[in-house]
């Protein structure tokens, strides 16, 4: 492996680029018209324009990044997170020009991204499911006589969803039948796929997750749990590590369980198996697996002194995972906050334009990954996640209180952005508590309305 053709922009273009340089890999990075002055693009070996701003004319157009893939000379492609990093078609057709993808294989990113196959795939590897139904709805279905089985209130969920998006809940039989048309039509919006299907919605229930490494053939670890509780409109907003006030036997569980649907699917790369913890029963079920890098994995690298990029790398490189399951040790706690240009004042809408001053926090446990430097111009088109500020103590409390320093330490004037949320949130008593849950802004307005 030469030369990695980065398909992807951002904070996460950045994170892909320090660790190629480590290992002395080039790097060639995809650029949008609106991104060939950006941070990442200086710090690249080299850029190739895959089109014009709008996504759908750049970052997601696979006939664009092909052809920039084989015009760059590139042989493996890293997609990043976001984009096209979990569609199947992309990573077929890249190994279908003679490329390595950096990524497991196709047919799991296809299987696992089918939200109703993956709730069947977890079934038969023996790890526990939220109750609802087998497969997707069809028009056939007696769609009432159905919720009625699975019990109020439930959720409807689009097949293909991802990111937070394609979800409804449903209290009553009052709205059923018209939010399940509504979330169809944004599926096929959305992702080109109407199917949807019915789950049993957990009231305040946590979002926990394991963070997964398979060779695809006989090894497969898993390295570690994360909490990512902290949500606004299924968006996380705050993620931490490890997932705090779980039982031993629910952590031993989630965990288990993930490494056996690793294996199950014969997994190669990085992945994370998300949970929802039920505290009132002391139950974990499986809602989805994402087959790519997620964007909180510096929690978990923080902790274990890991690179999961280059584990990534040397897992496509056909060199295997650098560790055993006996050899992880994992120590303290690590937190993180997404910090976006959005105006949290004004119902979280982009804030675009040049970030005129920008002094990071910096010191003994903090971690800074970030997409912009001083004088970068946020664009309004993509994203607006602009870094993540990472920190690592060794207890909890320790964390919270370093991240509140180092937010506190953030200086950025130019773009409007949720540093203001993110304060206020980690200082909440549930935070500190532990008794908040994946819907607890939403169930809180006053935490926001104070800002």
């Amino acid at each position: 492996m030469k030369k990695i053709f980065i398909a992807n922009r951002g904070e996460v273009a950045v994170r892909i680029i320090t660790t190629a340089k480590k290992l002395g890999i080039s790097t060639v990075l995809s650029v949008s018209e609106a991104d060939t002055s950006s941070y990442a693009a200086s710090l690249a070996d080299e850029t190739i324009s895959v089109g014009p701003i709008p996504a759908a004319a750049s970052y997601l157009s696979i006939d664009n990044m092909l052809k920039a893939i084989k015009d760059s000379g590139a042989d493996a492609v890293h997609p990043g997170s976001g984009f096209l990093s979990e569609k199947s078609d992309f990573a077929r057709a890249v190994q279908e020009i003679g490329a390595t993808w950096i990524g497991p294989d196709p047919e799991i990113i296809e299987m696992m991204g089918d939200k109703s196959a993956a709730r069947k795939v977890a079934q038969e590897a023996g790890v526990p499911v939220i109750p609802g139904i087998e497969g997707t709805l069809t028009p056939d279905d007696d769609i009432v006589a159905i919720a009625e089985e699975i019990g109020y209130p439930l959720v409807v969920k689009a097949s293909s969803g991802g990111g937070g998006r394609g979800i409804r809940l449903v209290t009553s039989p009052d709205n059923l039948i018209s939010t399940v048309e509504i979330t169809q039509a944004e599926a096929k919006a959305s992702f080109g796929d109407a199917r949807v299907y019915l789950e049993r919605f957990i009231p305040q229930a946590r979002h926990v997750e394991v963070q997964i490494l398979g060779d695809g053939k006989d090894n497969y670890v898993h390295v570690g749990d994360r909490d990512c509780s902290l949500q606004r409109r299924h968006q996380k907003l705050v993620e931490e590590a490890t997932a705090p006030d779980l039982p031993r036997s629910v952590r031993e569980e989630i965990r288990n369980s993930s490494v056996k649907l690793a294996r199950q699917c014969g997994y190669s790369g990085a992945g994370t198996v998300e949970f929802l913890y039920d505290p009132a029963s002391h139950e974990a079920f499986f809602i989805e697996m994402n087959t790519r890098l997620q964007v909180e994995h510096p929690i978990t690298e923080m902790l274990t002194g890991l690179d999961l990029v280059e584990e990534q790398i040397r897992i496509a490189r056909g060199e295997g995972i650098s560790f055993s399951q006996e050899e992880l040790n994992f120590s303290g706690h690590a937190i993180e906050v997404r910090i976006n240009a959005e105006d949290p004042h004004n119902n979280f809408m982009p804030s675009p334009g040049t970030i005129n001053t920008l002094t990071f926090p910096s010191g003994e446990g903090i971690r800074v990954d970030s997409g912009v430097k001083e004088g970068s111009v946020v664009s309004p088109f993509y994203d607006s996640l602009l870094f993540k500020i990472i920190v690592h103590a060794d207890s909890r409390d320790q964390a919270i209180n370093t991240m509140l320093q180092a937010l506190d330490n953030l200086s950025i004037k130019g773009v409007l952005t949720t540093s203001p949320m993110a304060q206020a949130l980690i200082s909440t008593t549930a935070f500190r508590e532990v008794t908040h849950y994946s819907t607890f802004v939403e169930e809180h307005p006053e935490i926001l309305e104070e800002l």
